[in-house]
Parts: structure tokens; C-alpha cells; sequence
């Protein structure tokens, strides 16, 4: 058996900068989860409500809006509609809306779908599209929260009078989608 011998190396590792092409490139990333509004979305749905599941009485629906427990609704994003096809007067509407206001974070006349695309709505209307003038964007793609395709249409069409161009994916692999004439 051979003894151990010791050895002391000595070693130097010439190190290379390394350089963020992605952050040098002029590229705006916008990742539309940022726009994404926490909260339990629900719907309250007027059918039960109806007489002959056809016509609101006026009446009965005036008590049941002041003596619902309209605290379940706290903070919570509401749709309201009608599933029957049936007449509702908008003053119903409207009346349901004025109860649920204290109690709901947002309410719209909206099915649940539908819901998630006012929100983004909402959002993307408070967008500046000057904040991006003569800026090359990606409008990131996969995420872990639900982004309706109406906010990435929406989105594009409101940058694209402003923006050198709009790509799709992630800034290190995108799809063009838009450039500006030079």
C-alpha cells in the first residue's frame, strides 16, 4: 500500500463578466399576473328570486334585500346576473347592486367568465401608454394566475401606437408580433 501524499494546488479561475444581454437590450417586460386582482370571485344569481322563475315582484324582492345577511359577500368580487331568460326591470339590478356595495370588494352585471375580464379592464385602463413610447416590450405569457386572452388583445392594441415593437413569450425567447415602420 502506497502512503497518502498531500497535495496543495493552487488554482486560479480567470472569471468572465458576465453580461445581462436581456437587461441591456432596451426590452420592457409586462407580466399581466401583476395586474391581477386578489380576491373570491362569486356570482348572485336574481332566478331564485323570480315568482314562476318569469317576473320579479317588486315587493318580495325589496324584503329579501332588507333582510339578507349581505356580510357574506365581504370582500369578495361579485357578478350579478339572471340565468332564466326572464324579465328583470334594471332598477333590480341596480337595488341589489346599492346592498352589496358595503360589503363587496367589486361588483359588476357580469357571469363569472366574465368577471376577470373587466378586472384586467379595469387595470389596463390606468396603463399610461406613454410610459412605454419608443420602448421594445414582451407581454409575458405563462403564469400561475388565470390572465383572460381579452387583456393581452387588449393590452397590444393599446401599446402599439406607442412602442418600437411587441413580442410575446419571455424576454429570452419571445414571438414578434409587432414592429414599427422606421
Amino acid at each position: 500500500m502506497f502512503p497518502l501524499k498531500k497535495c496543495n494546488f493552487r488554482v486560479q479561475i480567470q472569471m468572465e463578466e458576465i453580461i445581462n444581454k436581456v437587461a441591456g437590450s432596451g426590452i420592457v417586460s409586462i407580466d399581466l399576473e401583476d395586474f391581477y386582482v386578489n380576491g373570491e370571485r362569486v356570482v348572485f344569481d336574481i332566478e331564485p328570486h323570480l315568482f314562476n322563475g318569469l317576473i320579479l315582484r317588486e315587493k318580495d324582492f325589496r324584503e329579501f334585500i332588507k333582510t339578507n345577511d349581505w356580510s357574506i359577500y365581504k370582500d369578495k368580487i361579485v357578478g350579478i346576473t339572471c340565468s332564466a331568460d326572464a324579465i328583470v326591470p334594471t332598477w333590480a339590478y341596480m337595488l341589489l347592486a346599492l346592498a352589496l356595495e358595503p360589503h363587496t370588494q367589486k361588483i359588476f352585471f357580469a357571469p363569472l367568465q366574465e368577471i376577470e375580464s373587466l378586472l384586467f379592464a379595469e387595470k389596463l385602463a390606468q396603463i399610461n401608454p406613454l410610459d412605454y413610447k419608443d420602448c421594445r416590450v414582451v407581454i409575458k405569457g405563462c403564469g400561475s394566475k388565470p390572465v383572460p386572452l381579452n387583456a393581452f388583445v387588449k393590452l397590444s392594441a393599446l401599446l402599439k401606437p406607442y412602442v418600437k415593437s411587441i413580442m410575446y413569450g419571455e424576454p429570452c425567447s419571445t414571438v414578434p408580433l409587432y414592429k414599427a415602420k422606421a
